[in-house]
């Protein structure tokens, strides 16, 4: 049996056109069309799920945990049920949410003045950075505090996370970060 393009290439080349009906080319292209939105949907889910991993990333700034590097990148991991988990590259710090007594949001809002220069439009646009600031006891009954700086996507599920986790409110240093931790 001849394929469809021989069958056309014989129908041309004899001069005689064969056209196939309206409905038959709508109906190949509208399933050409969702078989490709569905495939482009698809790609976009899973990258996103890729590309968010197991936990909310963040910067560990400092605090008093000499065992983590400040500036450190890594993620904070609140699948567990029983425990706050940080993972970097080099270290896992594993916080029981019964310990942790503080939990603490706030912004820094940074105007983009040099972008200004390029355009006054830019003058309304702002950078804001997200930090949490996490207080907890040790096993030896000492404040230990840690501060990091959360991926603005991450920062709504992180604390509605921690607070359901810890039984802890969440304190927010001004209402501006109250609005943007709330949502």
């Amino acid at each position: 049996p001849a394929t469809f393009a021989q069958r056309e290439s014989r129908s041309n080349a004899s001069g005689s056109e064969r056209k196939l009906p309206l409905r038959a080319l709508l109906d190949r292209d509208t399933l050409m069309r969702s078989h490709l939105l569905t495939g482009l949907l698809l790609a976009c889910a899973l990258t996103a799920s890729a590309a968010h991993g197991d936990g909310s990333h963040a910067e560990y700034l400092g605090g008093t945990r000499s065992d983590i590097p400040v500036n450190h990148a890594g993620d904070i991991r609140l699948v567990d049920s029983v425990y706050f988990v940080f993972i970097t590259r080099h270290t896992e710090i594993k916080i029981p949410y019964e310990r942790i007594n503080l939990l603490e949001y706030g912004q820094k809002v940074d105007r983009r003045y040099l972008a200004a220069l390029i355009s006054p439009v830019f003058m309304l646009s702002k950078k804001r950075q997200h930090f949490l600031t996490i207080g907890f006891q040790d096993n030896e009954g000492n404040q230990q505090a840690m501060m990091f700086k959360v991926e603005k996507n991450d920062v709504r599920l992180t604390l509605v996370t921690l607070e359901a986790r810890t039984g802890q409110r969440i304190e927010y240093q001004d209402d501006e970060a109250r609005m943007a931790g709330k949502g």
